[in-house]
């Protein structure tokens, strides 16, 4: 076919598919819920890159899979091969982006099933509010534990996981050789005048003590996770860390703080502004606010239905 019309292409990029540099030719973004693909999901995935592109498969930063060298015309029958085994190419624009979860399900320091999270938010607002326009795009990172694998606190919404230890001073037997400090990777923990002390100050609530380090059950192995939020993170030409909200939370508590941060932004940010850039401006105080009532759930249907505020 002849030269590819600008329009053409900015059409094609809302569906997933981005201009290869220098030729004709699309890399189509393959999307996961949750950074998981089975095996049936791979074999549809490498015929679709054979058929349609030019038989590779790379990976992105995001958790998905591209299939470059896709012609234009073929894009369209791509997108209906892959519709075929339940697939979907997609990714860009100023919207909810693919989310990315570290392997905290099967990690060993992971503290709670980070891929189940990401998908239950993923199908809830990645599928749920895909005709969504926001301000700019908006990042979703969740993360099983302070090793910060897949960096919460530089995404526009990060979650990570804690699970703070419990330390009953009387269950402990002042070992000569403290199991407890010895798993400790921060050396929070020190034995001194026959007890296990903790350093609030240098530990991080990881979570490697609440697995049943202590023998005796001195520091008590539990499962109750808490959740660091991190809002406005960002990382590439312009860089931000991401705004620590001042109170951890539970499960429950993330979707609709999450929820309220996309609805916050929507009401606050200019076109084309990040939402670090729209906390900086209006204040981070302004913003708890907001995320710790319910004004802005009460003010939903008013808020998406409002147009992107011009500068």
């Amino acid at each position: 076919m002849g030269k590819i019309a600008q329009q053409d292409i900015q059409n094609v990029k809302a569906l997933g598919f981005l201009l290869n540099r220098g030729t004709d030719r699309f890399s189509g973004r393959v999307l996961s819920g949750n950074g998981v693909f089975d095996a049936d999901d791979m074999l549809a995935i490498a015929e679709c890159a054979k058929k349609y592109g030019d038989g590779n498969i790379t990976l992105t930063s995001r958790l998905t899979v591209e299939l470059p060298g896709i012609a234009f015309e073929n894009i369209e029958p791509a997108r209906a091969f892959l519709a075929e085994h339940n697939l979907n190419f997609g990714g860009t624009g100023a919207k909810i982006r693919p989310l990315t979860a570290c392997k905290g399900t099967t990690c060993v320091f992971g503290n709670y099933d980070t891929q189940k999270m990401a998908q239950e938010i993923h199908d809830k607002y990645f599928i749920g509010w895909y005709d969504v326009k926001l301000p700019h795009k908006f990042k979703i990172s969740v993360g099983g534990c302070p090793n910060s694998c897949m960096k919460p606190s530089l995404n526009d919404f990060g979650v990570e996981g804690h699970r703070t230890p419990r330390y009953d001073v009387d269950k402990c037997k002042g070992c000569k050789v403290c199991q407890v400090e010895k798993q400790c990777p921060l050396k929070a923990v020190k034995v001194k005048d026959g007890k296990a002390h903790i350093d609030p100050n240098v530990c991080n609530s990881c979570g490697v003590c609440s697995n049943g380090a202590c023998p005796f059950g001195a520091v008590a192995k539990h499962d109750d996770v808490e959740y660091q939020v991190f809002v406005g993170g960002t990382w590439g030409k312009k860089s931000r860390m991401g705004t620590p909200l001042s109170k951890w939370v539970k499960e429950d508590e993330i979707y609709p703080l999450l929820e309220k941060t996309m609805l916050w932004f929507k009401d606050n940010a200019y076109q084309k502004e990040r939402l670090g850039a729209a906390i900086d401006r209006v204040g981070v105080d302004k913003l708890e606010a907001a995320l710790f009532s319910d004004d802005l759930l009460k003010r939903k249907d008013e808020i998406l239905a409002a147009p992107i505020k011009e500068r």
